[in-house]
């Protein structure tokens, strides 16, 4: 939100990369945000921006439900691998299920290139200044990626361990990357995050002989912080426990 996490931006942009026009990438748009600013009224907006997001979530929601899509929301820091585990998953996965992938970043759209090479559609959000992707972002980017009954979305978040996990975005679960690069002591840092996901997959363990990190500490931390949630450890450059998240988000898909 504004007054706490200073994304100030007025406008976001959306590109939707549709494999069914040829690869055309289609422009849009200008789209005013939902950001407030009295600083004389500090809570009173960050309540109220909360409230219209979570509206606008609850509208995503009825939408998903209502053409059976499941949707994923994959948040985490820069660099963890979020990319990385969409195309691991993506490329085992896009003959089995029609597959729709959401890319949020401020600037480029670097992520949606390595992503719609594998046949999906991709829609490529930036969010200028933004550090978040929102409900409305997301409502729109819907309104271009006319998804299938029964298919899987994945939304990859800015890369950001705090105001992502303020925003619902009307997903209906959210998976956690975290590096083993980054440390044991995230999930006490950065513990709403932690609460208020539903998988964290513990990325990059190949490079575990190469580095003085605890994974037990790692774990332990994250039970600490929020003992139910689903822990899965896996390297994508070695293809290692891939099958574990596919498993993971199969029994997600027929409850």
């Amino acid at each position: 939100m504004c007054d706490s996490c200073g994304c100030s931006n007025e406008h976001y942009s959306i590109i939707n990369f549709d494999q069914t026009k040829n690869n055309q990438i289609i422009s849009h748009i200008l789209y005013e945000n939902m950001h407030l600013h009295h600083e004389e009224k500090r809570i009173e907006v960050e309540q109220d921006v909360l409230y219209k997001n979570n509206l606008i979530a609850q509208k995503n929601r009825g939408y998903f439900d209502a053409k059976n899509v499941i949707t994923f929301n994959i948040v985490g820091s820069p660099g963890s691998g979020k990319t990385s585990i969409l195309e691991s998953f993506v490329n085992k996965y896009k003959d089995i299920k029609k597959i729709y992938v959401i890319e949020g970043d401020q600037h480029s759209n670097l992520d949606a290139e390595r992503l719609k090479k594998y046949g999906i559609n991709v829609i490529q959000i930036n969010t200028g200044t933004g550090c978040h992707l929102n409900a409305q972002m997301i409502y729109d980017a819907i309104k271009e990626l006319k998804p299938d009954d029964n298919s899987l979305i994945f939304i990859e978040n800015v890369g950001n361990l705090v105001c992502p996990s303020l925003f619902d975005l009307g997903e209906n679960y959210r998976i956690l990357v975290l590096s083993i690069t980054e440390g044991e002591d995230k999930p006490l840092k950065y513990p709403y995050m932690f609460q208020s996901s539903h998988l964290c997959i513990i990325n990059k363990i190949d490079l575990l002989p190469y580095l003085e990190i605890d994974v037990s500490l790692l774990r332990d931390n994250i039970n600490k912080v929020n003992h139910h949630l689903d822990i899965i450890e896996i390297s994508c450059k070695k293809d290692i426990n891939i099958d574990l998240l596919i498993k993971w988000i199969e029994n997600k898909i027929v409850k």
